[in-house]
């Protein structure tokens, strides 16, 4: 499907400057890519994975996990 989009001077500069430095990629390429990564459905999983957290625990939080694990390595 063919769709015409307006750019301000701004971005379309940007734009313009990325596809010069990236010669293998194309304006219809860049803007597909871009609206496929805002369009994903989040994952929550990989969130708690970048902070360090995981999924289940041995503890709940309101049994201060962070004392068991204090104790755990002495």
């Amino acid at each position: 499907m063919k769709r015409t989009i307006y750019l301000p001077d701004q971005l379309d500069a940007r734009v313009e400057a990325y596809l010069r430095e990236h010669p293998g990629v194309s304006l219809s390429g860049l803007v597909q890519e871009a609206l496929e990564q805002r369009l994903a459905p989040r994952d929550p999983a990989r969130i708690l994975e970048l902070a360090g957290l995981v999924p289940s625990a041995s503890t709940r939080a309101w049994e201060h996990a962070e004392d068991r694990v204090a104790l755990d390595r002495h």
